[in-house]
């Protein structure tokens, strides 16, 4: 592949990671939703360093219905934790072409801070976040999103968001 199409490849998958980022922190969840391929997993996995997600434990393995239910849940009110969801900043940087999957679809690293702001104070986390991004037309959707969370294995507040 030659260094110009790998850079305009990294510089549209930066635009479309940052439009997810966007997407996510204005609750803009339908369009959220809209993005992954019907199979894409999303997985926060509890080990920062683990690599094997079927088997361990995650924060988050979810599957599209996971997804929808996990939506559902952050804006209907209807459970306590989300009744006074969080609001978030996200900021992505550091985006790395890692490469292409068998199938054409680009492998994409980057870094994230986020910040939620509930109840009159703010946590930050801080993730690597890979990405397998399948083209489709002139964007992109997402095949499966893992964010390694710096802090996954220390005992977590409740996460009233999708990091």
């Amino acid at each position: 592949m030659s260094t110009l199409v790998a850079t305009r490849d990294l510089a549209l998958a930066a635009e479309f990671i940052a439009l997810e980022a966007d997407l996510l922190d204005n609750r803009d969840y339908a369009a959220w939703l809209a993005l992954w391929v019907p199979v894409g997993k999303y997985v926060v996995p509890v080990n920062p360093d683990e690599t094997n997600f079927e088997d361990t434990l995650n924060y988050a393995y979810d599957d599209a219905a996971m997804r929808s239910m996990r939506v559902r849940r952050l804006t209907s009110g209807e459970s306590m934790s989300a009744a006074h969801a969080a609001r978030t900043l996200r900021s992505v940087s550091r985006f790395r072409l890692l490469g292409h999957t068998e199938q054409g679809e680009l492998q994409v690293r980057s870094a994230q801070q986020l910040i939620e702001y509930k109840f009159d104070r703010h946590r930050t986390y801080v993730a690597n976040v890979e990405w397998v991004l399948r083209r489709e037309g002139e964007s992109f959707r997402i095949v499966r999103k893992v964010v390694r969370l710096l802090n996954g294995g220390d005992a977590l507040a409740g996460i009233t968001f999708l990091p």
